[in-house]
């Protein structure tokens, strides 16, 4: 399968989760400023979730074009990847109906957690189907930025048990860390002419 194939199939996936996380947002009854503020943990809870399936969606089409060839391997990671993502929209409105309460901010980090590893058994999985020497291997490297990510992923879903507010924190340091495409993609490409 060609590359261009499976950043298709994943672009019309995640167009999916985006619109299934906007038509949870229900309008209010009422048409004044209080039924709005009412409505602050879902909106909230739905523009971090937006920014996370956002980043995931850049990182991806930065990742895909770092690479030549994808094998069977490689789908089976992406499907990995995009099962998670498909799991958003749901922890999302839990914990915005919850107004974050600690069990649907547990699910949310723990969503969060297992996209983050499904994304680097992803890039570890292209690696070793390009090579050690392929743009995507010399990009990533070590990946200490996947790593601190998954480390304060972990310390915020413990912080859910302490202040799940602390651990939604947490979640916008990640989202803030990863906000800006990922530039280690873009210094081993190529530059178009």
């Amino acid at each position: 399968m060609t590359k261009g194939r499976v950043e298709a199939f994943s672009d019309g996936v995640i167009a999916i989760i985006i619109t299934i996380m906007v038509l949870e947002l229900k309008v209010p009854r009422d048409a004044s400023p209080e039924a709005l503020l009412a409505l602050a943990p879902v909106f909230l809870s739905y523009v971090l979730s937006f920014v996370y399936v956002g980043i995931y969606w850049n990182n991806h089409h930065h990742m895909f074009h770092a690479v030549k060839h994808v094998g069977g391997g490689a789908l089976w990671a992406n499907l990995h990847l995009l099962f998670w993502l498909s799991l958003v929209p749901f922890v999302t409105g839990w914990m915005g109906e919850n107004h974050f309460a600690r069990w649907p901010v547990f699910a949310y980090g723990l969503v969060l957690l297992c996209a983050a590893l499904a994304y680097m058994i992803l890039a570890r999985t292209l690696i070793a189907g390009n090579g050690p020497e392929s743009a995507l291997a010399k990009a990533i490297g070590r990946d200490a930025k996947g790593n601190v990510s998954l480390a304060i992923y972990v310390a915020s879903i413990g912080a859910t048990f302490v202040q799940p507010l602390v651990a939604c924190a947490g979640f916008v340091i990640v989202a803030i860390i990863w906000l800006a495409p990922d530039r280690r993609i873009e210094r081993v490409l190529p530059t178009p002419e």
